[in-house]
């Protein structure tokens, strides 16, 4: 195999919305290249890029996969990723490695949701793009309703180079305007033949051309000059304008395809040969301490594994980058996270499922290795003696949340594990055994993502996973103050127990005065690892308690506050004051005052007007203007407030607050409602009280249940 020197590699990453075709122009340019004699194809399940077993039955990408095709002199490696929403952290992970986006629109549908979506993390990574109007041989198919879209969301500096000739079924020609020629293509695609631009067509590529060539001549002074002087630029210097453009984000080309018919990628690949930056050519990336680490093939080796899969009867497959220096079969890295040195004993480029072993990877270039023993993704190794750190992929926040339930309790830790493995593969899944809940606690971006965590674990790990909707973190706090005493007396042979407590209880908020009528000796205010405040003052006067015992009067609170009154949940922003009280020489201990501080501020607590409060969540999205009643009917059913409402290019953004409680399964539905035509995102907002009736509904649930578990 041939070892490519870095500027001869470019890395590209084909992104869009679920059905503009991705899948089926990657395995067009592996043909293309003569990677393949034979094009597969998605309805088929038989591509080089979808083959797992779960996206041939669904008829969907649903992870990331690595190709690489040879042209002319050099490698591109080619990312084919997910359009569905659910599997974004796909599409960030090949995000990071790559050095161009192919953004593929649907000449059917134009720019879709999906599409705006991975827009904003291309140009979080500031990825030098080019648009693909894909299937422009569909019968509805209208490439100008699609390039004003195009123009409209992603700015002037989109400029078609491209535009078709016979669009629909009988699609068959494109005008180039770059090179100011037609291509014609045979019935069944291919090479096409070059002809002259029809008459009827001259003037609309004439125009482009010299949009094309002041594009070109604005990004450097030499060009300009030349520009004003010459009026024109030759090909070479309309090349090196493009490229300087297209590197630094000043200019997005547009190209014609049809992917199902072979028509166009030829002509894109040669653009990616000629004009798209080499990983040199782009920024030094960014390190975790923030310096930053330039693309240099004389450098010591550096590699970032981006990606990890764990693949039936072969083990876990790293997928990295080479960010400096070349790597070489057998050498040993050390991991800068754990200090874990690991052999990368056969190297490998990825064509899909298929590996071929290198000898050797330079700088820019992406492989795989297996069996790594402790490196993960977004872990970088270096040659020893270096701490290099590339800056970590910066995963999208957990949309959905469901409860997990084994099938038995043996197979709890069976469960733990198979969590723990797919986790490790899928940094965009959160798993969480939560003390507070009772319950594991798994998030993901979506229903159909944590699908593919169950099949996962039935099929690799043989575990089946329960999901049930999670219970709620609810927090109490109270409303006014409240004064009440407790006595605990126990009298049972021998030694007996003794403690009364005098304890005030109010809301607690910033700022707040000294307690009325208590003379104070000390005041501690302290944060809530759950959230919120709790406020603890000792306020005895003439040794009624002794100070000895405040330890155990908070430790009996504390019980309570982990455990709330009114429904069991944590409290939060709350002011005790112990005012008084009676020992007794004897009987009087630790165990006594702990347990009458838990009743004192449990009787106290449920006399101050208490309040369950909820988590609310922001919410935005993101949706075509014709569904946008029928997602705003179904919010309000879901106790939304709507706080506002945005135009975002032709798409309408509605920003509303809503309970943690109404967004279970919440992806489905707004799915369901807008035939996939929206997105959504949430993140945490604040608590806020539960209306009075699901409060009082709370409440005696959680009563029934200690009563039941105290008659058992």
């Amino acid at each position: 195999m041939a070892t490519y020197d870095t500027s001869k590699i470019r890395n590209v990453v084909l992104v869009g919305h679920a059905g503009c075709g991705k899948t089926t122009f990657a395995e067009t340019m592996l043909f293309e290249a003569k990677a393949i004699t034979r094009r597969g194809s998605v309805t088929e399940g038989n591509t080089q890029s979808d083959y797992t077993s779960v996206e041939q039955a669904r008829g969907h990408s649903l992870f990331a996969s690595v190709l690489h095709v040879s042209w002319k002199d050099t490698k591109i490696n080619i990312l084919d990723t997910p359009g569905l929403d659910d599997f974004v952290g796909e599409v960030v992970t090949a995000l990071k490695v790559a050095d161009t986006a192919i953004v593929l629109l649907n000449a059917k549908s134009g720019v879709e949701v999906g599409t705006e979506i991975i827009w904003e993390y291309v140009d979080q990574f500031d990825t030098p793009s080019i648009f693909v109007i894909n299937q422009l041989d569909h019968e509805k198919a209208d490439f100008d309703t699609t390039l004003e879209q195009a123009i409209n969301r992603f700015g002037s500096r989109v400029l078609p180079m491209q535009f078709p000739v016979n669009q629909g079924t009988g699609f068959n020609a494109i005008v180039d305007a770059l090179r100011m020629v037609m291509y014609e293509f045979p019935a069944s695609g291919g090479k096409p033949e070059k002809k002259a631009i029809p008459a009827e067509h001259l003037e609309r590529a004439t125009a482009l051309h010299a949009a094309l060539v002041e594009a070109a001549a604005e990004n450097d002074e030499g060009l300009m000059e030349k520009f004003f002087d010459a009026g024109t630029l030759d090909e070479e210097e309309l090349a090196r304008g493009l490229s300087i453009g297209l590197a630094h984000h000043q200019f997005f080309p547009v190209f014609c395809a049809s992917g199902l018919k072979d028509m166009g990628s030829g002509r894109i690949m040669g653009f990616i040969h000629d004009i798209c930056p080499s990983p040199s050519d782009r920024p030094a990336a960014k390190l975790e301490n923030g310096g930053s680490k330039p693309c240099d093939p004389g450098a010591r080796p550096c590699v970032f594994i981006f990606k990890t899969v764990n693949e039936p009867k072969v083990g876990v497959v790293s997928y990295f980058k080479v960010y400096s220096g070349a790597l070489k079969s057998g050498d040993e890295l050390v991991n800068a996270d754990n200090s874990a040195v690991e052999r990368f004993a056969q190297l490998y480029e990825s064509e899909g499922k298929n590996r071929d072993a290198v000898p050797e990877l330079r700088a820019g270039d992406i492989g795989c290795v297996v069996k790594l023993k402790g490196s993960h993704t977004n872990q970088t190794l270096n040659a020893k003696g270096s701490e290099t750190k590339i800056e970590r992929i910066h995963f999208p926040a957990p949309r959905i949340r469901m409860a997990v339930v084994p099938p038995s309790k043996s197979d709890v830790e069976k469960m733990a594990h198979a969590l723990h493995a797919i986790r490790e593969e899928d940094p965009t899944l959160h798993v969480e055994q939560s003390v507070e809940l009772k319950q594991t606690i798994i998030e993901g971006q979506g229903e159909m993502h944590l699908d593919i965590v169950r099949f996962k674990a039935e099929q690799n790990f043989g575990v089946h996973l329960e999901f049930i909707e999670p219970r709620i973190p609810y927090r109490e706090t109270i409303q006014r103050e409240s004064n009440k005493d407790y006595r605990h007396k126990k009298q049972s042979g021998g030694a007996g127990q003794f403690a009364e407590v005098h304890m005030r209880v109010e809301p607690y908020y910033e700022g707040m005065p000294a307690p009325q009528g208590l003379t104070v000796k000390n005041i501690e205010v302290e944060d809530l690892k759950w959230g919120g405040k709790f406020s603890f003052c000792w306020a005895i006067v003439g040794g009624s308690i002794d100070a000895r015992f405040i330890n155990a009067i908070k430790k009996g609170i504390y019980a309570k506050l982990e455990e709330g009154p009114l429904t069991g949940s944590y409290c939060r922003d709350v002011r005790v004051s112990i005012y008084d009280g009676k020992m007794h020489p004897v009987d009087s201990n630790d165990m006594a005052f702990q347990i009458a501080g838990t009743y004192a501020f449990k009787e106290n607590f449920l006399m101050a007007q208490p309040q369950l409060l909820e988590p609310i969540y922001d919410l935005e999205v993101m949706c075509d203007a014709e569904v946008m009643g029928s997602v705003m009917g179904d919010l309000q059913t879901r106790r939304a407030i709507i706080m506002g409402m945005d135009a975002e290019g032709h798409y309408q953004l509605i920003k509303a607050k809503v309970p943690l409680k109404e967004l279970h399964k919440y992806s489905s539905t707004l799915r369901a409602l807008t035939q996939g035509k929206a997105k959504f995102s949430i993140a945490f907002s604040d608590y806020a009280p539960v209306p009075a009736d699901l409060q009082a509904k709370l409440a005696a649930e959680y009563a029934k249940h200690a009563h039941d578990e105290h008659e058992h």
